[in-house]
């Protein structure tokens, strides 16, 4: 069995708040023991509402939070305690699309350079190879080159998100974690998106987490689901299986809610 891209075991993150008392602040516990694991070319779907912690989990998937306690893997090394050099393995290992692809474009460069400068950080390629990459990467994600000489609020919030994909992918990583990358978009675009993650993740051989509010969104693009609430994992399985037999009284209920605008249910 092949060695898992990212695995946790019982992670917990604790946030302090402003709140209470000057020396014992309230906390609020994001995550509350949760142990998952991404393999080789999977899509794994984390659902549930918003503050149910599937976002702070992502984060620490993607070296963005430091977990309080549990522990953190990338390809079977732990990296619980990161150093700059786990740092650097994080950032060509998984990328992020994050909700509102303003958050990752820098509204002042040109999508040129937005795609170039992660080549540019980890020092891969000639200028002329960086060029060549750059015009692969915007083809890849359905844009004609002359948007690379777009800035970005010269581009739709579709196009923007393609961008967004496009500079995820330019350091090759082995997964990518897709944190509500429709919220934020028209309905009309939404599935464009969406099947163009799943064409790149087949087409490239990625894994992807799909994190979503949305049970009928995650059921269309994953493999495997796990369902959070309240911080916790309180159930997971493959999809199809979650999907005709949920165990658990919430899953069920997020299956009862709207239907999704993307794709109907089916028996």
């Amino acid at each position: 069995m092949s060695t898992p891209i990212i695995e946790l075991k019982d992670v917990h993150v604790v946030f302090r708040t402003r709140t209470g008392p000057v020396f014992k602040p309230n906390k609020i516990r994001a995550v509350a023991g949760v142990s998952m694991t991404l393999n080789p070319g999977e899509t794994l779907g984390i659902v549930g509402e918003s503050g149910c912690g599937k976002s702070t989990t992502a984060n620490v998937m993607c070296g963005l939070q430091a977990p309080t306690s549990g522990q953190v893997f990338f390809k079977g090394e732990e990296v619980t305690d990161r150093s700059a050099a786990h740092r650097r393995m994080i950032g060509r290992v998984v990328s992020v699309v994050f909700q509102d692809p303003s958050t990752a474009l820098n509204a002042r460069m040109m999508v040129r350079d937005q795609l170039a400068d992660p080549l540019r950080v980890h020092s891969i390629g000639t200028k002329e190879e960086r060029e060549e990459r750059v015009r692969e990467l915007i083809r890849q994600v359905g844009l004609p080159d002359s948007a690379l000489d777009a800035m970005p609020g010269q581009l739709s919030g579709g196009q923007r998100q393609r961008v967004a994909i496009a500079r995820a992918l330019a350091l090759k990583p082995d997964a990518i974690i897709a944190d509500e990358p429709t919220s934020a978009l028209d309905v009309s675009v939404r599935a464009q998106i969406l099947n163009l993650l799943t064409d790149l993740k087949d087409e490239l051989g990625l894994a992807m987490v799909f994190i979503s509010h949305d049970i009928q969104t995650v059921r269309y693009v994953s493999d495997r689901i796990a369902v959070m609430n309240g911080g916790k994992v309180v159930e997971e399985g493959p999809a199809a299986d979650i999907l005709a037999r949920p165990k658990d009284p919430y899953t069920r209920t997020l299956l009862g809610a709207a239907p999704s605008l993307l794709h109907p249910m089916t028996e």
